[in-house]
């Protein structure tokens, strides 16, 4: 076998993304709080990039004028040599006596350092909010409280290790125990699982939903006797919504057991949820749609005031351009300039492009801004795209993860982009204005009565909305989370 290596020439074409537009593409698709902590990034990184600030220099207070007291430690010490010198020397002995004594009040001497310069680790930390507390740990503070014997608080830990984040035991009491295990035996389980289920939150510990149900309910200070025969013999019946066979068979009324699934509303089915981690992303607006006073023009802006505006160091460029300067630093300065040119023309283009597809959205939309979410229309983002001049993949770049704030309340910019069907008189209905209607359409039906699916379909239909078929009705009944009408009966 011959091994052997020879050189080949080919010609071809390839698409390759240049550094700066690929930042351009991530800067465009950060929403406005991401867009801030990234210049903050870039301010820290690039020494050229800088504020551009009021260049206004402050007004200069004037001195204060000399007082005209008597304090013996402001006055300027002058020797006279031609007295006998008295009051010069007690003047410098009370002199002595308030440093001394401004020397022990203030304690030890410390070097002050510039308050400029600050720690970057430790305004870091500072920074990072305190983790909360989650709910193992929170049981187990509760639990080392508990009077107990040490194999029952053994068991009762291993119980504590096994809850899940919505405070229910999904292992079986059983299988928490093995042979290897010394530290206490099976027949402390029980009596562990009873004491873990009266720590706080109530109804934690439990193993299905009608224990927590009847552990909330047996802590409770009022007498909810019936409630808890309620939930304790006839939870699945009640779960099936079969009220007039648990109203015969407890022998009550209809009303009166309304009233007491009232009252079971009230209690929490995930327990464990009041406790741990809470996160709550905060949602700021990008773009700003108001109505002009006296017009029913629609006026869109960018929710921009608080990007600060950066600018070029003058230092740095003139240093950049000194012959004089070291043939390294210059390197080193045009490189920085050179990215400090791509994120700011970076951030203007992102101004630019975000602003044109906003424009054109409420230029589409525009019943949907005066009307309301039923007059939402179909709108493709392929038109959008068009309409701007930008490739379809911008589009879908500039509205990701951004919000509008308009009367309507603040929305995702991708709500306005779906598609839809006609009516009869040929006017287009986006999906999400048909899931209003049919929000609506359930909201005002007889809850003795409600409707199913075929006869939601025809009231659609009798709202202009027709040649929808029945499973799509069910479908979007599904996503919105509405169950059926065996379910929302009401008796």
């Amino acid at each position: 076998m011959k091994l052997e290596m020879t050189g080949q020439m080919r010609m071809e074409q390839r698409m390759k993304l240049a550094p700066h537009m690929i930042q351009s593409m991530e800067i465009l698709q950060l929403p406005i709080l991401a867009l801030q902590e990234r210049i903050e990034q870039e301010l820290n990184s690039n020494p050229v990039l800088e504020l551009e600030e009021d260049d206004t220099p402050e007004e200069t207070a004037a001195p204060p004028e000399p007082s005209g007291d008597d304090d013996i430690g402001e006055k300027v010490l002058v020797v006279d040599t031609d007295q006998n010198k008295a009051d010069d020397f007690e003047r410098l002995e009370s002199i002595e006596d308030e440093f001394r004594e401004f020397i022990d009040q203030s304690g030890p001497y410390h070097i002050r350092r510039d308050s400029e310069e600050k720690d970057p680790k430790l305004e870091a930390l500072k920074n990072v909010a305190a983790p909360p507390q989650s709910l193992h740990d929170y049981l187990l503070e509760q639990w080392q409280l508990v009077d107990a014997d040490a194999p029952v608080r053994k068991a009762g830990a291993m119980i504590i290790d096994y809850i899940d984040e919505r405070g229910y035991l999904g292992v079986p009491l059983e299988q928490l125990h093995n042979k290897d295990q010394k530290d206490f035996a099976p027949e402390h389980l029980p009596e562990a699982l009873r004491l873990v289920q009266q720590l706080d939150p109530p109804g934690v510990g439990a193993r299905d939903l009608r224990e927590c149900l009847l552990i909330q309910l047996a802590q409770r200070n009022e007498d909810l006797s019936f409630e808890y025969r309620l939930v304790a013999d006839h939870m699945d019946t009640l779960l099936e919504n079969r009220l007039p066979e648990i109203a015969r068979k407890m022998d009550c009324s209809l009303e009166r057991l309304n009233q007491a699934i009232e009252r079971l509303r009230k209690l929490d089915i995930s327990p464990g949820l009041q406790i741990g981690r809470n996160e709550s992303i905060p949602i700021t607006p990008d773009v700003v749609v108001e109505s002009r006073d006296g017009s029913n023009e629609l006026s869109v802006r960018l929710a921009d005031t608080g990007l600060p505006s950066l600018r070029l160091s003058p230092y740095y460029t003139r240093m950049a351009e000194d012959s004089h300067i070291a043939e390294s630093t210059r390197k080193f300065l045009q490189s920085n300039i050179r990215s400090a040119h791509w994120i700011m023309e970076a951030i203007e283009q992102r101004k630019h492009t975000l602003l044109k597809v906003a424009q054109t959205i409420v230029r589409h939309q525009r019943d949907f801004f005066e009307h309301g979410p039923l007059h939402l229309r179909p709108l493709p983002m392929a038109t959008v795209a068009q309409e701007v001049g930008v490739h379809l993949a911008t589009v879908s770049r500039a509205v990701s993860g951004k919000y509008m704030q308009c009367a309507w309340g603040i929305l995702p910019l991708r709500k306005f982009f779906s598609g839809g069907t006609e009516d009869t008189t040929g006017q287009a209905h986006s999906w999400e204005a048909i899931r209003v209607k049919l929000q609506q359409i359930i909201d005002e039906e007889d809850k003795t009565k409600p409707l199913n699916d075929d006869q939601i379909k025809q009231k659609l239909a009798e709202a202009g909305i027709p040649n929808l078929a029945r499973r799509t009705v069910a479908k979007y009944r599904k996503l919105m989370n509405i169950p059926t009408a065996k379910f929302r009966r009401k008796y």
